[in-house]
């Protein structure tokens, strides 16, 4: 059985960022999957499930109306695990290639007043559980002290010893 690409990244020494987690071919189109890594797993408390599914509801809005990039966005949506989310996008990208987006997305999450889009009844499987308080801490809290200060630590996978 072949072994899952994410399984295979040394997790005790990753540290939040943008990473490229794996490009496909879809046709004669490539997409690559990016792990936007919120939290250092196993090693800080994840995001709290409301606030990611906050987070979820609002990148994924902005993102698929970014005048620069929504018509590459194929998908945001969190990882199981809750220390962040996947990103796909049409193209053969790198990490550095979507830092200034993602500054965008997060700040626009930081700053999000009102209604969250698409939470309710109609419209979301677990309309109930938002929190926009604390997606909107989570958010700049990964703004200021990531995205603001990225380095090629927070750009490539560390290599597994």
């Amino acid at each position: 059985m072949n072994k899952i690409p994410s399984f295979t990244i040394d997790h005790e020494r990753l540290l939040r960022g943008i990473y490229v987690s794996r490009k496909d071919k879809v046709g004669n189109e490539t997409v690559t999957t990016f792990d936007i890594r919120m939290k250092e797993p196993n090693r800080e408390p994840v995001v709290h499930v409301g606030a990611i599914h906050t987070i979820e509801h609002l990148a994924a809005t902005y993102l698929r109306n970014d005048p620069e990039w929504k018509e590459r966005v194929i998908y945001w949506g969190p990882m199981g695990c809750l220390t962040g989310n996947y990103l796909i996008l049409q193209g053969d990208l790198e990490s550095k290639d979507i830092v200034e987006l993602m500054r965008r997305t997060f700040q626009f999450v930081a700053d999000y007043e009102g209604e969250i889009p698409g939470a309710a009844p109609r419209d979301c499987g677990n309309y109930l559980l938002h929190d926009l308080p604390m997606a909107r801490w989570e958010s700049r809290k990964f703004l200021t002290e990531v995205l603001d200060k990225i380095t090629e630590d927070n750009l490539k996978y560390p290599e597994k010893k």
